[in-house]
């Protein structure tokens, strides 16, 4: 018979004590989460498109740790507001990774979060998921690098490689361009890749400007664009300019078979709403529009998910959003197949396979860009007044090119209403 005393008593109840700790540590240990860190502009010029961006990638947040997070762990993303700064990117780089300790990284919104933060990413050896960064590997080469931007291999050509295309149908053939873009980088380069691309077609430059990002004034700019009666007038811009150049042609009432190009801007739902019937026939690029070509698995669910949450934000959701999410899919594909964090084997993953998105299949080249470029070329059509809701139905921009995904046909010459 087993004798009880108070020493035993005290023994059992230590040794349970210490079995329920271990019990309780492992599961606690598993479940730490995986800590994904970005930069994003949360203020500053760039906010209303990283508050977008950030929206999207909440959603996705939302939607794994319902489902019971990733590899059995709940993913939690930290990020700090970069204020639409480049200067600012490297410190919160370094911070996420050394202080905050990151399991994953991705970029902030555009070129200008991403180019600060790649010597800090190469030196720490992390694979990084950018998000609408232009042709950003070309200089650095870095084989953990990857975009989601649908401008393909070849970025500074492959931009206007739609425009030329579609130019190329009509009858007769266009022979001249004008040519307007921003003093900046991102326009400098899809220009210059515009004037490659024209070799392969008979085409002249007859108008090539450049203008300063303080010009508040682009009367000057489309009246000489007129006078140069160029065929194809071809622009890259940023919102506020292409808002302005949009009413400047408006008041000049410019004329030629086909204008548009390369306008940042028009993607974006306040963008249409503000301009409205000033976009007719403009021959613009995209990423998304609701064409019934483009109805991709998921993507009417996510919409559904951000326009209710997007007061103050792109009110459709289009633009960033579907690329923010998309970038998220990769990311949890990669993790899962793996199995693990391990950022080389992410790497070679993520080079060697095609990921199922909301924006379609998505493959990556040696580079880190998309394997095949499927910047849209849509053209807007019928707009009436400046309601949103237009925007929502199929028709309103279809889709020009690229071929596989052609909604509609091109309405030419353009001559703007005053």
């Amino acid at each position: 018979m087993i004798k009880f005393t108070r020493r035993t008593l005290l023994a059992a109840g230590s040794a349970m004590l210490m079995m329920a700790g271990i019990g309780l540590s492992t599961p606690a240990r598993a479940q730490e989460p995986i800590k994904i860190g970005f930069s994003m502009a949360l203020t500053g010029g760039l906010a209303s498109n990283g508050k977008a961006a950030l929206a999207a990638m909440q959603i996705w947040e939302e939607e794994v740790n319902g489902r019971g997070g990733l590899i059995g762990r709940p993913v939690k993303l930290i990020y700090y507001d970069d204020q639409s700064n480049g200067a600012t990117v490297p410190g919160i780089v370094t911070k996420l990774i050394d202080v905050d300790k990151v399991d994953l990284l991705l970029s902030g919104y555009s070129t200008a979060a991403i180019a600060p933060a790649m010597p800090i990413v190469i030196q720490k050896k992390m694979v990084f998921l950018t998000l609408l960064g232009f042709n950003m590997n070309s200089e650095f080469k870095y084989d953990r690098y990857f975009s989601m931007i649908p401008s393909g291999s070849d970025a500074n050509r492959d931009f206007s490689k739609g425009f030329l295309e579609v130019a190329a149908t009509m009858d007769p053939k266009p022979k001249t361009i004008a040519v307007v873009n921003l003093d900046a980088e991102f326009p400098k380069r899809a220009s210059d890749g515009l004037k490659d691309n024209l070799k392969k077609y008979d085409i002249k430059v007859v108008y090539d400007q450049s203008y300063p990002p303080t010009t508040v004034d682009f009367l000057p700019i489309i009246r000489a664009v007129a006078a140069a009666k160029p065929d194809l007038v071809y622009f890259v811009s940023y919102p506020v300019d292409s808002a302005g150049l949009i009413r400047a042609i408006r008041e000049v009432g410019l004329k030629a078979m086909m204008v548009g190009g390369g306008m940042v801007g028009p993607q974006i739902g306040s963008f249409k709403t503000m301009m409205g019937p000033a976009l007719n026939n403009m021959v613009i690029w995209d990423t998304y529009v609701p064409e019934k070509t483009l109805n991709f698995p998921g993507i009417e669910q996510l919409l559904a998910k951000y326009q209710p949450r997007s007061q103050g934000l792109d009110p459709l959701g289009f633009y960033v959003p579907p690329l923010a999410y998309a970038n998220m899919q990769v990311l949890e594909q990669a993790v899962t197949k793996v199995g693990k964090i391990d950022q080389g084997a992410l790497a070679e993953y993520m080079h060697a396979n095609t990921f199922t998105t909301v924006l379609g299949d998505v493959k990556f080249d040696k580079m880190g860009e998309w394997s095949q470029e499927r910047l849209l070329l849509v053209q807007y059509q019928n707009i009436e007044g400046n309601g949103l809701d237009q925007f929502k139905k199929p028709g309103t921009q279809p889709i020009l090119y690229p071929a596989q995904y052609k909604s509609g046909n091109l309405v030419y010459p353009f001559e703007a209403k005053r």
